[in-house]
């Protein structure tokens, strides 16, 4: 099948104001696409739309906004709808993490997670997905993580959304693949962004192997025009994911709670 047509169209990025939201934004404008971007630092979106413009005369849509309100997705869709704007592709990269013990979790963020990681991807794509069958054309790229593939003491919250996340692609590209619309999961590892300082693990992303997220972008967009439903960038990482299917589950786990053990300093 053919590679998409992007080509001066535009593609939806959540979560676009730094890491791999970021680089998809400038990847994909260097494939001629122009971009929405949304993310709640309005200051990075306009930084970014600047950049963009400058290296590539990128059009770009800036749309600040909170995914961990409810009533988010539907509000950025209506704004996407009422600007008439051709949307070719959807990145679902909006997600964050928490790492901490049950007793030191932090109950609304993790609740945040849950929303922004889950419900938010899926409204999302349940908005946008059927003006892309009415057309026959469309791809969504939904952002998920090795970390879909086991259970993870410490995080087990952001591990279960990844889970969700790939299984809900999954099912989805099945069901529309032969309509002419593309949906796929990217599932990176360690990736050196700003996640691990957010959820609670500072500098966990420099302690172990990990990846760009030049490369993880890459291996992404690639992965799209090839119609591919998974992408896990990486040999290391590709690995991972098969050994959780080696060993009892119960061991996964195990094995996952001495890894991810925060340190008592944390």
């Amino acid at each position: 099948m053919a590679k998409p047509n992007w080509a001066d169209r535009y593609a939806v990025v959540t979560g676009a104001s730094s890491g791999i939201g970021a680089e998809f934004a400038r990847q994909l404008a260097a494939r001629g696409l122009h971009l929405v971007l949304a993310a709640r630092r309005e200051n990075l979106l306009q930084e970014l739309a600047a950049e963009l413009h400058e290296a590539h005369g990128t059009k770009t849509v800036c749309l600040p906004g909170d995914l961990t309100d409810p009533e988010e997705p539907a509000r950025l869709f209506a704004e996407i709808e009422s600007r008439e704007l051709d949307v070719a592709l959807l990145v679902n990269n909006a997600g964050f993490g928490q790492v901490a013990t049950v007793s030191k979790t932090d109950l609304a963020r993790t609740m945040g997670i849950v929303q922004v990681n889950m419900a938010a991807l899926t409204e999302l794509m349940y908005r946008f997905l059927p003006p892309m069958l009415d057309r026959g054309e469309g791809s969504i790229i939904n952002i998920a993580s090795v970390a879909a593939f086991q259970p993870i003491p410490y995080m087990p919250v952001y591990a279960a959304s990844k889970a969700y996340v790939l299984h809900l692609t999954e099912g989805i590209w099945a069901e529309t693949r032969d309509s002419g619309v593309h949906v796929m999961a990217v599932c990176p590892g360690t990736t050196r962004t700003e996640f691990f300082d957010h959820a609670g693990s500072p500098g966990w992303a420099e302690k172990h192997l990990s990846s760009t997220v030049e490369q993880v972008v890459k291996a992404g967009i690639r992965g799209c025009e090839k119609r591919r439903p998974i992408v896990v960038p990486g040999v290391a990482n590709k690995f991972l994911t098969k050994l959780p299917r080696i060993g009892a589950r119960k061991d996964v786990a195990l094995i996952a709670r001495r890894f991810f053990r925060p340190r008592k300093s944390e």
